[in-house]
């Protein structure tokens, strides 16, 4: 249950990091593949959370929304930043070497989108898409039935594709 319109909500960054922190971390480590920098950017979510305090209006974004746009923005500098150091290698190396195929802004949606699932709708989609699990298989290994699996995979599909279109519901938990 969110705030009612035009209440006011205090922003409790020591709360907001204990329920969000390790999501967060985990979204910049997918994104990033380095744990200090993944560090630092969570970091400064939470700084640039604090500065903009006033600024958050709960009855537009739940607050976990508000701190992964916040979390999208950091970790993109972070590897606009990193494409912006020089590789250092040799001639051959760098001769042999192709452009990532995959678009580092892209593949930050996709991680963004899971991380903002829920655990089962996660669970579904990572299972099932990526690493190949048939419904039954995990209805065998979890006692779930295989409707639940394929409801949840659908919904958890659904909502990856708003997000990365950008036409998320304002709550997507749910």
């Amino acid at each position: 249950m969110g705030p009612e319109p035009g209440e006011v909500v205090a922003f409790d960054a020591s709360r907001a990091f204990d329920e969000n922190g390790s999501a967060l971390l985990g979204f910049a480590m997918n994104a990033l593949r380095d744990r200090p920098l993944a560090e630092d950017c969570v970091q400064e979510t939470f700084l640039r959370a604090w500065r903009s305090r006033d600024r958050y209006d709960g009855t537009r974004a739940s607050e976990r929304t508000w701190l992964f746009s916040i979390a999208r923005n950091v970790v993109t500098d972070a590897l606009r930043a990193r494409a912006r150091l020089p590789r250092i290698g040799d001639d051959t190396e760098l001769e042999t070497r192709t452009a990532d195929a995959i678009d580092p802004l892209e593949r930050l949606g996709i991680l963004e989108g899971l991380a903002r699932l829920s655990e089962p709708h996660r669970t579904a989609v990572v299972a099932v898409h990526i690493e190949g699990r048939s419904y039954q298989e995990l209805s065998d290994a979890t006692g779930v039935p295989v409707a639940t699996w394929r409801t949840r995979a659908y919904h958890a599909l659904r909502a990856l594709r708003g997000h990365l279109e950008g036409t998320e519901a304002q709550d997507e938990h749910s």
